[in-house]
């Protein structure tokens, strides 16, 4: 991704394994909730990230394949 937000991002659903809320990441980021929410719709519009139900995600084999560099992001955009 473009943006250092959308590692971290990446980075707390991976460590945690959790499924988590936008206010959840934001807090441990600090960042805005807002501003997490909009990288989530990106992230999740790329499959790197499942929005399991509303206003909870979790990272998806994509987005972890990213984090450990088996996935080139220039691979996900060009298909765009």
């Amino acid at each position: 991704m473009q943006l250092p937000i959308d590692d971290r991002i990446l980075e707390v659903l991976s460590s945690s394994g959790l499924i988590l809320s936008p206010t959840i990441i934001a807090e441990n980021i600090e960042k805005s909730r807002e501003e997490v929410s909009r990288r989530l719709s990106v992230l999740t519009e790329h499959g790197l990230v499942e929005k399991v139900r509303r206003g909870r995600y979790r990272i998806d084999d994509l987005g972890e394949g990213y984090l450990t560099g088996d996935l080139d992001v220039s691979e996900i955009e060009e298909g765009d």
